[in-house]
């Protein structure tokens, strides 16, 4: 069974998390470089964090997605960043469960789609125990509910990924107790004609998100096969 070194690194800036998680990225691809025996050598890593209110645009993404100047976005508080991950515009904010897998892929399949289907049962097991059935959107990549009723899909979890050498970067963000508000000023992934909603929205009332994480690391272990490990957050 792989080991991953989880982290959950509470309250962090985007650019921050970025950085960490191109630090990990980057050791691992050294790892690979010097030696392309050595896989047993590379590091798996899961973080969990929570982002101040930004806006970040994935590379095929398109600027016209962005729908409130920059202006008002600047008055408002809200980040903007330019992103080498899929897919195109979604928001990071407070009660917003965002994990970031950094996973050497070849040791557990080299197949992108299957590991994008793996993300998102991860997501539908565990809003599943909060009373809510997860679907797939044929195409569309993140978690729907409702995906096939015209007119009421809903997206609840948005995913765009980074894959180099078969290292992944970026992941899944879940709307936990998120202010959807924010969502208003974007088109969502790029689709337009459907909402986003939170299990708070869904529920009626505001989650325990200690209660999220603690399910989605259990599915996490579960639907790859590995054992998290924690791994402090070094002081300073």
């Amino acid at each position: 069974m792989e080991q991953v070194l989880f982290r959950d690194l509470g309250k962090m800036d985007y650019q921050g998390a970025w950085d960490l998680q191109e630090q990990l990225l980057q050791r691992n691809l050294q790892i690979k470089s010097a030696n392309s025996e050595a896989r047993s050598e590379t590091t798996h890593h899961l973080l969990f964090v929570e982002h101040p209110p930004v806006y970040t645009l994935g590379k095929s993404g398109h600027m016209e997605n962005v729908l409130i100047s920059e202006e008002d976005r600047v008055r408002k508080g809200i980040g903007f960043y330019k992103t080498n991950r899929g897919g195109d515009i979604t928001f990071h904010g407070p009660q917003q469960l965002v994990g970031y897998p950094i996973l050497d892929l070849e040791k557990f399949y080299t197949d992108i789609g299957r590991y994008l289907r793996n993300l998102e049962e991860v997501i539908i097991r565990s809003i599943a125990f909060f009373g809510l059935k997860g679907e797939r959107s044929p195409g569309e990549t993140g978690v729907w509910l409702d995906a096939a009723v015209p007119g009421r899909e809903r997206k609840i979890c948005a995913m765009g990924v980074r894959c180099s050498r078969w290292i992944t970067m970026h992941g899944f963000a879940l709307n936990v107790n998120t202010d959807l508000a924010y969502f208003d000023n974007i088109v969502p992934c790029g689709i337009a004609q459907k909402s986003v909603t939170s299990l708070q929205k869904e529920i009626g009332s505001t989650v325990p998100f200690d209660a999220v994480k603690d399910e989605v690391r259990k599915n996490f272990e579960a639907v790859f096969g590995v054992a998290l490990v924690q791994e402090p957050v070094a002081a300073g």
